[in-house]
């Protein structure tokens, strides 16, 4: 009996909510290092800032890194010293420049300063000299930075020589803040040098010389007294601080966003949507959670503002600061679009710009950072002096709660129209169609083709429908469909569902060097998922959906349960039609999904999951923890509940979402490969859970596992193709499309003359057992050992078997016959069976046949992927399976696959089954 669910309407999307924000609460614990990241990170970027802050005052108390001299050091008899000591000069350089060349007076001087320069002589490669003062400074013009200073020589009369000291007297400060006095290193030398050597010929005394000592005053450290406020206005506040405040504010909003883009890439939301989750609850629950994220993220913003004595902070009112980095990360919380230039006019562009939120955030930013003064809540109405257009904070104020609320409702609306995890989305004018509000008529999902038999769709192909218990069931459902008339023990009713995904056309775009790349244009044909199946699924029941991967067993589910829209058609649950959006909101209260692919949460445990889908979906509060308990029990979870789902094994995952599906007592369960990954002991104990599930409610299991199919299902249904090929139960599949009954003979083991301690089979038994099917029913072994032989006997021999297993039966003693094991071929083979048929209908009716001719001269028909071809009429005495080809498939320029050659023709090996492997009957080319 299904558990009553007690929670509806605002109840129940109340406790959804409140959910949803343990969740958030849950995951946000486990991943300790992100929301310390998320919180924290404040104190990193604004603990830099003020370090940057000191470094940027200090130097600008301190502009040459002159620092404080009390008692200078003499300086005697300075050198001229090399160019390359001199800050930034260009290479090569000379130490000595001078022009009066042509006056040997003059070179004669020049030569005494070159020879007698103090601890070093001055190379004649390091000296350049000019004829006249113009040439000279022409030169120091059109090549600045070759020379640290220049002299010009006149000679007056023959006892007055003067001379021009021409010098850079810039001062440069080279990293580590060393500063370079010009006058000390470089003018001074010279003129010493000069007026040394001037005396000294006018004089006549070459050996004539003085001691001149350099000392400059004491001082102190030189300081700008306004060096802090200049760097905070015009440094600070006007460059570095808006930008890492955004960076604060905004590092937090990584991790906010990616939570919820990873719940919908991983398919999570989904899977709480088919479990009966509001939209409403769960859009709730995150401006919840993340208001209270944004609120603890500004109010740590301003308190480590305050701690590190940062300008904004202590100038402003605290309140107002906190409310403007609250709204700025509330509103890039639900900014999912991207912010494109539009090209108006001036006007509109001011009022477009206000709506990206950090164009109003810099903008309060840059008016609390003003000069103006400090802002209160009395100012908040007041223009900067420097503002044209008259913006103030609580201008600013009003656009961040109005952007609020417009992010929240864009990102709902994008929510519903851009394509979700399944590739669905809704028409962009859905909340215009009053069904959306009502939830009444046939709107819900819907694509670019009609749903529910609203419009037409591409017709089916015309396929031969081989088996009958098909076309029953066909003709039965649409009888019941025309007179309204359901059964009461059916449970879903499938009414003529088609899928099909429309053509799409993607691109993609790749660089294959620095200046050039190519561009790729990819169609995608039209895929016909599920073409028209007709079938009633009964209560108490399960119904086992096999098929090879792409035939269409998960699109058929993704319908049922919402996640995808049917194209035409129609399917009802319990009387709801999967047409529409109050049906698909009643189906899915009925429901329990355990999806091909485990959706949970890694950093969440296993009761905390259940505990979550029972919340969701609606339980009653004081039995959701019972109900959790039971279901880890059922599955054998409940040693590790308390452990994360991320630490599950691959089986384990699987087991936590079969409990799943199983929360709430659901009267239609969903199994999409439920027992994956699980060990044979784990599987028995699954199949016995589901068992014991059938009674009360329907099942639709999928599997890949044959026994599993053959041990659970009541009925069968193979796909493939997108088309129900066959319906029924196992024994009456395997008998009408197996390839007949397996014949297991054992033989008894007899004493041997060689050799009395052994034992042995005779060979003659087996050679006699051989020659007798052969013989009475043209029938050779499938698999021959020394101790058994296996036959496999077509149908048409059916009538026979009676008289021959009973003359069998008595000549075992004569062909020494332990046991006769009679039974049907396995579902296995049926599935493959079917599988390839509907491979080579397919192939041929879609024209995917390529030619392949042999040495003999014989074109054969060769459906597309085929690797072993059996040629017609090549059956033989010598080949009495014929002869084959192995067919080698290469890929061309397109991608389309085609025959790159192919073996010898060989005789068909005996074990070598068209049901077992890809062998396959060419046709002979008409």
């Amino acid at each position: 009996m299904a558990m009553e669910l007690q929670q509806s309407g605002f109840s129940l999307f109340w406790q959804q909510t409140i959910a949803l924000l343990k969740k958030n609460f849950l995951l946000s614990m486990r991943n300790k290092t992100a929301t310390f990241l998320q919180l924290f990170s404040s104190l990193f970027f604004l603990g830099l800032l003020f370090g940057i802050q000191k470094v940027m005052v200090f130097r600008a108390k301190h502009p040459s890194g002159i620092g404080e001299v009390n008692d200078p050091q003499d300086v005697v008899n300075p050198s001229i010293p090399s160019c390359e000591h001199k800050f930034f000069m260009k290479r090569p350089c000379y130490d000595f420049v001078w022009s009066g060349n042509g006056n040997k007076r003059i070179e004669s001087i020049v030569d005494g300063i070159l020879a007698n320069n103090p601890g070093r002589p001055i190379h004649p490669s390091k000296v350049k000299s000019f004829g006249t003062k113009a040439d000279l400074n022409n030169w120091l013009v059109s090549d600045p930075m070759r020379t640290p200073g220049a002299l010009h020589f006149v000679e007056r009369n023959a006892t007055v020589i003067s001379y021009g000291l021409v010098t850079n007297t810039s001062t440069y400060i080279k990293v580590p803040r060393v500063p370079e006095d010009p006058t000390f290193k470089f003018q001074l030398p010279l003129q010493l040098a000069a007026s040394r050597e001037i005396a000294r010929s006018l004089l006549g005394d070459s050996k004539f010389s003085w001691n001149v000592g350099l000392k400059e005053f004491a001082h102190p450290a030189m300081e700008d007294p306004e060096a802090e406020d200049s760097v905070q206005k015009f440094a600070l506040d006007a460059f570095l601080s808006p930008i890492f405040f955004y960076a604060v504010s905004m590092f937090g909003f990584v991790f906010q966003i990616s939570t919820m883009v990873l719940e919908k890439e991983l398919k999570l939301r989904q899977a709480m949507t088919v479990m009966g989750l509001f939209d409403s609850a769960y859009w709730c629950s995150w401006l919840i959670w993340e208001g209270i994220m944004a609120f603890l993220s500004s109010l740590l913003i301003v308190l480590f503002g305050m701690m590190f004595q940062l300008h904004l902070f202590l100038k402003n009112n605290f309140l107002i600061i906190l409310l403007l980095f609250f709204l700025f990360q509330l509103n890039m919380a639900f900014s999912v679009v991207l912010y494109s230039d539009t090209r108006h006019k001036t006007s509109y562009r001011r009022t477009i710009w206000s709506f990206f939120p950090p164009n109003p955030f810099s903008g309060a930013l840059n008016l609390l950072l003003a000069k103006d003064g400090p802002i209160s809540w009395s100012s908040l109405s007041l223009c900067g002096v420097d503002n044209n257009y008259c913006y103030s904070i609580l201008h600013y104020y009003r656009w961040l709660i109005a952007t609020f609320f417009l992010w929240l409702v864009l990102a709902i609306y994008l929510d519903n129209i851009l394509p979700n995890s399944a590739g669905v989305r809704k028409p962009f004018y859905y909340f215009l169609r009053p069904g959306y509000w009502t939830g009444r008529g046939e709107e819900n999902f819907k694509e670019n083709a009609p749903c529910c038999g609203s419009g037409s769709a591409p017709p089916n192909a015309s396929f031969t429908q081989d088996d009958e218990e098909v076309l029953d069931e066909e003709n039965r459902v649409k009888q019941q469909a025309k007179e309204g008339n359901i059964d009461p023990n059916v449970a879903v009713q499938l009414q003529d569902l088609y899928k099909m995904y429309s053509r799409t056309i993607s691109f993609s775009c790749h660089s294959c060097c620095l200046l050039c790349c190519y561009c790729r244009c990819k169609i995608k044909k039209p895929f016909k998922a599920v073409q028209g199946l007709w079938l009633n699924l009964e209560k108490n029941q399960l119904f086992c959906l096999l098929g090879p991967n792409g035939a269409g067993k998960t699109t058929v589910i993704s319908c049922l349960t919402g996640i995808i829209p049917v194209t035409r058609g129609n399917a009802l649950i319990y009387g709801n039609s999967v047409c529409s959006s109050v049906g698909i909101s009643n189906i899915r209260k009925l429901i329990g999904v355990c999806s091909q692919f485990d959706t949970l949460w890694d950093a969440l445990s296993g009761q905390e999951h259940l505990e979550l889908f029972a919340t969701i979906k609606g339980l009653s509060r004081t039995s959701i923890r019972s109900e959790a308990k039971k279901l880890l029990a059922d599955v054998k979870l409940d040693d590790v509940a308390k452990l994360r789902a991320g630490s599950y094994s691959g089986g384990m995952k699987r087991r936590l979402s079969l409990g799943i599906a199983l929360i709430g007592d659901p009267k239609l369960l969903f199994l999409d490969e439920p027992t994956t990954g699980m060990d044979p002991i784990t599987r028995r104990h699954i199949w016995s859970v589901i068992e014991a599930a059938k009674q009360g409610r329907s099942i639709v299991l999928t599997t890949h596992s044959m026994e599993e199919a053959d041990i659970l299902s009541d009925r069968i249904g193979i796909m493939a193709k997108g088309r129900l090929r066959c319906i029924g139960t196992s024994t009456l599949l395997k008998s009408r499309f197996g390839a007949g009954f397996i014949a297991k003979i054992s033989f008894s083991k007899v004493a041997n003359d060689v050799n009395a301690m052994e034992n042995s089979i005779d060979s003659k038994n087996h050679e006699a057992v051989k020659e007798f099917f052969k013989q009475r029913i043209d029938v050779t072994p499938k698999e021959e050992d020394k101790s058994f032989l296996t036959f496999i006997i077509p149908h048409e021999k059916e009538k026979l078997l009676e008289n021959f297993f009973a003359e069998l039966d008595n000549r075992k003693t004569e062909f020494g016959i332990l046991n006769i094991q009679i039974g049907l071929t396995t579902l296995e083979e049926v599935f493959l069976s079917i599988a390839k048929k509907a491979e080579l209908e397919v192939a041929a009716f879609e024209e995917t046949i390529k030619p392949l001719t042999l040495p003999s001269g014989t074109t054969l028909q060769v459906p597309v992927g085929s690797k072993y071809v059996e040629i017609p009429g090549t059956i033989s005495t010598e080949n009495p399976r014929g002869l084959m080809v192995e067919v080698y498939w290469e890929q061309d320029d397109h991608g389309n696959l085609c025959i790159s050659g192919h073996s010898d023709e060989t005789p068909v090996p005996p074990n070598l089954q068209m049901s077992t492997t890809s062998l396959v009957i060419a046709r002979p080319r008409a």
